[in-house]
């Protein structure tokens, strides 16, 4: 469960619920009214619309029956297929959906004690980085006399029904669940991390390797919790067209088994066991299947044993709900949304993830310094003037998992600004000691671009060396203005954490100890022609790099005299004439050799470009040359704020 719960506008269930007992009455939702405020801000349902109680609809009304599952609900007149397909998902995963309707047994109706039931109701959602209790009525909308929006398939349960109410009341009315994207009801139903997948770009359905790899993760997905939901894009053909094999355009399935099907019987010795790979689907209607192979009642399903069909439950009846192979699918289908649950917890026998989590916004400012909402990287004159971020990956190689969400954006639907804006972001390898704000990129390297997308939250897995990462969230376009949560999942401690400040703060202690007169930046990209240290002709170099009381060491690079470094360093320099000295190290067991070093003045009217080093014995500008060069990239500024 979890450990704090906002209350969505202050309102406390057990308080409202102790006050109805106390007056007698069932409770009336002043906050979401039944009324047509609630269902609509400018498109009302045809027809007149009542609200009634499940009371009035049904006689012993339930909030479950026989517990839940994914067939026990269906779409009703609203266009939230994203919706119902999401609430399908969830029926999977009984701790999951105990999490939305806390409590549910003392929820339930009581008829031994309907003195004590009050008509008030209770739902909790992941709302943009924190659990939200939702409370509502039961009033819910009604055409002679049966529920307009979703429902279930027992007339006298309730759940679904009222879980959309609550949602709806989120949003802000009804309407504004109309149109919308099934990842985005499950993060807000789980907190897990959304990705979205295209099948056409990826060539899914033509690559037979990329479609191997997706059918494993699609399946260890679904076995670890994780959500999966799929549809169909429709440019070009109108929406809920209904294709020749059944599968209907612009609607949202979800997917509720992933797994490798057994043909036929292991009984002879001689008979080689052969596997597909499947997949089950549900539509959001309860009806409408998919017509091709291993459909419902096809001459496929004659091959599988009764064992292995009563295993896979297959039901041959129209409940929405059936099995196609994963090549199929991905050839039929275009579009895949995947939520995970990243396993944060350390009593598990999975992967654990170190989550970090960080809150921001893009705002607009005239002073470019203070401006947070610069565009992406194809705006190069302000792209660095959005939020930014560093962390860490301490070890050699780590994967690193990126979620960038904005705000829910649909409770402005009524006011015309409730679409989501396209976001991004951007990882660049910074130097190993950055700790300022960066202001031109000069030595970094940019390693990852997420996608670009106008969905709520956009994602990328990439596996990162071994050093100092900023990570940049931005809008698509400059000045739009929004907020933002940022979750990064990391094998080790990422200490996350936004740059702020420009440069170096003046304090009482700069009028003592001195303060920073200029900043130089040092990339050593490689060396080569190093001294021999061993008996095959290697080294294990690595570079130490100093300047006044500082200095900064590269990972060592194991047994070649022509290392590769990509160190970068950073140095805010007081005394302005003390240089920078890059040394270069043998590591040793015992002790390590000093195989050379550069030493430079890194002024501002020095070259900027690359430039090749020869390596020199310790002492000045005029000491012995030794074996070796190094190729580095000095930049020095006065200006404090350019680098």
């Amino acid at each position: 469960m979890p450990s704090s719960v906002q209350l969505f506008r202050d309102q406390q269930y057990h308080e409202l619920k102790g006050q109805c007992i106390q007056q007698g009455q069932l409770f009336e939702d002043p906050e979401f009214p039944a009324s047509d405020e609630s269902l609509y801000f400018d498109s009302a349902p045809r027809g007149k619309v009542e609200w009634k109680r499940p009371k009035d609809l049904c006689e012993d009304p339930r909030l479950l029956v026989n517990g839940m599952s994914s067939h026990d609900f269906h779409q009703g007149k609203l266009g939230n297929c994203w919706f119902v397909a999401a609430c399908s998902c969830l029926a999977l995963r009984k701790g999951l959906w105990q999490q939305v309707i806390p409590d549910y047994n003392e929820q339930e109706w009581d008829p031994r004690t309907p003195g004590k039931y009050t008509g008030i109701f209770r739902f909790r959602f992941w709302r943009f980085g924190e659990w939200t209790e939702v409370v509502v009525d039961d009033l819910l909308p009604t055409q002679n006399g049966e529920l307009i929006y979703c429902h279930s398939n027992v007339r006298n349960e309730f759940w679904s029904a009222l879980l959309e109410k609550a949602y709806a009341k989120l949003a802000g009315s009804y309407q504004a669940l109309d149109g919308g994207c099934a990842a985005e009801a499950l993060v807000d139903f789980t907190g897990a991390v959304a990705e979205s997948i295209n099948l056409a770009e990826g060539k899914y359905g033509e690559v037979i390797s990329e479609q191997m790899k997706l059918f494993e993760d699609l399946m260890k997905v679904h076995k670890r919790g994780g959500f999966i939901s799929c549809s169909i894009s429709s440019p070009g053909r109108p929406s809920e067209a209904e294709t020749e094999l059944g599968l209907i355009v612009g609607h949202a399935y979800s997917v509720t088994a992933i797994g490798k099907l057994r043909l036929g019987e292991r009984l002879a010795f001689s008979f080689k066991e052969e596997k597909l790979f499947m997949i089950r689907l549900r539509n959001p209607w309860g009806k409408k299947e998919w017509l091709g192979a291993w459909s419902d009642s096809s001459a496929e399903w004659k091959k599988v044993s009764d064992s292995e069909r009563k295993s896979l439950g297959l039901t041959v009846k129209n409940d929405g709900e059936f099995w196609m192979t994963f090549e199929d699918w991905c050839k039929n289908f275009t579009d895949v949304d995947i939520c995970r649950t990243v396993n944060t917890s350390y009593f598990s026998l999975h992967k654990t993830w170190e989550k970090e989590m960080m809150r921001g916004a893009w705002a607009k400012h005239p002073e470019p310094l203070l401006n947070r909402s610069g565009g992406c990287f194809d705006n190069r004159e302000t792209f660095l003037q959005n939020p930014q971020y560093i962390f860490d990956v301490k070890k050699a190689e780590d994967k690193v998992l990126v979620s960038l969400q904005q705000e829910d954006r649909r409770r402005y639907r009524k006011e015309g600004k409730g679409d989501n804006i396209t976001i991004g972001f951007e990882i660049l390898k910074v130097e190993d000691n950055r700790r300022y704000r960066l202001h031109q990129l000069t030595v970094q390297e940019r390693v990852a671009t997420s996608p670009y997308s106008n969905t709520r939250s956009v994602f990328l897995r990439r596996s990162l060396q071994q050093g100092r990462y900023a990570l940049i969230p931005t809008t698509y376009i400059p000045g739009v203005p929004a907020k933002f949560i940022l979750r990064l999942y990391t094998d080790v401690p990422s200490k996350l954490r936004e740059l702020k400040a420009d440069r170096p703060k003046m304090t009482c202690w700069s009028l003592l100890c001195g303060y920073p007169r200029r900043v130089t930046q040092i990339k050593v990209h490689s060396a080569e022609g190093l001294q021999k240290q061993d008996r095959s002709g290697g080294a294990d170099p690595y570079v130490l790099i100093k300047c006044e009381n500082q200095s900064r060491r590269s990972p060592v690079q194991h047994n070649t005299t022509s290392p590769v470094f990509n160190t970068q360093v950073i140095f805010y320099r007081k005394d302005i004439d003390s240089p920078v000295t890059i040394q270069v190290w043998n590591s040793n067991l015992l002790s390590d050799q000093f195989l050379g070093q550069a030493v430079l003045a890194a002024s501002p009217g020095d070259p900027r470009e690359q430039q090749t080093l020869r390596l020199r014995g310790r002492g000045g500008g005029e000491a012995a040359e030794v074996p070796g060069h190094i190729t580095v990239k000095v930049l020095s500024s006065d200006d404090l704020a350019e680098l």
